[in-house]
């Protein structure tokens, strides 16, 4: 376990460019029984716990955060912070996040920026996805929310931001499994990886990323296909108008047959990461409300899936309002989702699909700590 690591680390970490200026990673001000408990806290009678790791996701439709500290061969999650902001509403037709999104996000970014304050984490990746990759004035709001926070993010290309994925996701694919079929189904792009283990799986999940055969990222999301085709009131022929869209993608993935013929000939199952999964998850187990615990890890069949989306596609926009899986801030995008899912499954069925509540920022985590791990193994190792 890293136990001890040099705080300048936080200005470079060793995957990536993200940190928080040193100006603003002074913690706020305490009273002196504050001082007094955290001086109780670090004093030489508690052993040191450890550095901590923080990973921020800023998606096209949400913004997440999550910091946490090693656990053996993982991690235990300290703190954390998820809210819908829809930067990347609007940007299809405009191909530029308007004022309002730029508002929104900002003020969750700054929530962010206050949680790593308190933490001062050790090591962090910030990173932005498609709505900044995509919009013109991208580079431009990314430049604003250092100057305004202190934050300075790294906007990943699609290839990094497929292999974190599959990096967050890698520990729920079956043991057995010759292969899988990863896909992140995102806001404004949509990721899949096809990870192939007939050569073997690598021992470390961090390392999972090296097993991808092929890859593809979407140029389509919830709020894209949204935009595009409506969310609100979905028919029939509306919700197969865009899983015919979605479909038309997909014949470029290299390797598409391929794929087909190895889940005809081997174990091989699908592993989703995104709300839309998730959502259908909860509907699936009739959840009151939504529980990560139940719902991250669960196999539905490819059955379970059908009769799920089948009467999620029978339910009124008032009543997608108004389930507790879903609310209103998702209620116009998760038949969009469940589009982009369906045409997954058509060009490659299998027989299971595993729901998996983590994603970017859990492959953040592991691809830093796993890369702490190994510097210390080979300082460790060139001392002998």
């Amino acid at each position: 376990m890293v136990t001890d690591l040099d705080r300048s680390a936080v200005d470079d970490p060793p995957t990536g460019g993200s940190r928080l200026r040193q100006r603003d990673r002074q913690p706020p001000a305490r009273g002196p029984s504050a001082g007094a408990d955290r001086r109780t806290q670090t004093g030489p009678s508690r052993r040191p716990r450890g550095p901590l790791y923080a990973a921020l996701d800023l998606g096209t439709n949400n913004c997440r955060l999550l910091i946490a500290r090693p656990h053996e061969n993982t991690f235990r999650v300290l703190d954390g912070f998820t809210r819908i902001v829809r930067l990347g509403e609007g940007l299809s037709s405009t191909g530029r996040l308007s004022d309002a999104a730029m508002t929104r996000t900002l003020e969750a970014l700054r929530l962010c920026r206050n949680k790593l304050r308190e933490h001062e984490p050790t090591r962090m990746r910030l990173i932005a996805t498609e709505a900044c990759r995509a919009a013109a004035n991208g580079a431009e709001f990314i430049a604003r929310v250092e100057t305004e926070l202190g934050l300075a993010l790294e906007i990943v290309d699609r290839r990094t931001e497929a292999e974190l994925a599959v990096t967050g996701c890698a520990d729920l694919i079956e043991k057995d499994s010759a292969g899988a079929l990863m896909f992140d189904i995102g806001g404004g792009s949509s990721e899949l990886a096809w990870l192939d283990f007939r050569g073997g799986r690598p021992r470390r999940q961090g390392k999972t990323a090296s097993s991808i055969r092929s890859w593809q990222s979407l140029p389509v999301g919830v709020v894209s296909i949204a935009e595009k085709f409506g969310g609100v009131e979905v028919s029939s022929e509306t919700f197969e108008a865009m899983v015919a869209y979605v479909a038309s993608f997909l014949s470029q993935f290299r390797g598409r047959e391929r794929l087909r013929q190895m889940i005809a000939e081997h174990p091989v199952h699908l592993i989703g990461t995104s709300g839309t999964v998730t959502t259908l998850a909860g509907l699936h187990l009739g959840l009151e409300r939504y529980e990560r615990q139940k719902v991250d890890g669960l196999w539905m069949t490819r059955q379970q899936v059908d009769d799920t989306m089948k009467a999620l596609l029978g339910m009124s926009f008032e009543r997608r309002v108004s389930h507790p899986c879903i609310g209103r801030d998702r209620a116009d995008l998760v038949l969009p989702g469940c589009a982009i899912f369906e045409a997954i499954r058509r060009e490659w069925p299998t027989d299971r699909v595993r729901v998996a509540d983590r994603g970017l920022r859990e492959g953040i985590l592991i691809s830093l700590m796993d890369a702490d791990r190994s510097m210390r193994a080979g300082g460790q190792m060139g001392k002998r």
